[in-house]
């Protein structure tokens, strides 16, 4: 089947592979005014909180949003940067998921643009560069997102990085140049589970985190 061959050619790069597992977007969806800079949300969906506004619950360990092996690194974490929310971060790592695969899926490049970091922007940029060659398109939704747990988290130097897992359900159609179905179906979803890293330099006056690698998880 198409869907199998294409599963096949991907396997292992991240923007195919999303590209494949995750579907495609039609051609047929009115698309969306460019936005300009100020009516772009702002890339604050991880942002911690700030300095004035630490609760006693900003340097708790969040009982189900950290997996057991990940407490360690995120107390790491929260000694260098008292701000740190963990309940606030998952939050906002869901809506950063869903904003950049809705980007990837329709092509949005300057909006992966501010959400990801120069390699994944690279994958992702050469991922939909190929399926416009072949006049693919997708039709993509997250249904739901089942779990959103920090798995890993620490310091490297003076840059902070947390690995979450996500676990979803994707809804997702393939078509080709004539709109024509070809793999997937919008009223069966696929679920997924993928690893993805944020990162973030805790000494600069940025709040914001970016998409700096993915994977799939077992």
């Amino acid at each position: 089947m198409y869907v199998i061959v294409i599963l096949a050619m991907v396997a292992g790069f991240l923007a195919l592979r999303l590209y494949s597992v995750l579907g495609k977007r039609t051609g047929h969806e009115q698309q969306p005014a460019p936005r300009t800079a100020d009516e772009r949300p702002k890339v604050t969906v991880l942002q911690p909180r700030a300095a004035g506004d630490v609760a006693t619950d900003n340097v708790r360990i969040a009982d189900g949003l950290i997996a057991p092996g990940a407490e360690a690194g995120v107390r790491a974490l929260i000694a260098a940067d008292r701000t740190f929310d963990v309940p606030q971060f998952v939050d906002g790592a869901q809506s950063a998921y869903r904003m950049v695969l809705e980007a990837f899926w329709r092509g949005d490049k300057d909006e992966l643009g501010w959400l990801c970091d120069a390699d994944v922007l690279g994958s992702f940029v050469e991922a939909i560069d190929a399926r416009e060659a072949e006049g693919l398109t997708l039709d993509n939704r997250v249904v739901r997102i089942e779990k959103a747990q920090i798995v890993e988290a620490g310091l490297n130097g003076r840059i902070a990085q947390v690995a979450l897992r996500f676990e979803a359900d994707i809804a997702a159609v393939t078509r080709d140049k004539d709109g024509n179905v070809v793999a997937g179906s919008l009223t069966d979803a696929v679920g997924t589970k993928d690893i993805w890293t944020f990162t973030r330099d805790i000494r600069s006056s940025d709040p914001n985190w970016k998409l700096s690698e993915t994977d799939e998880a077992a």
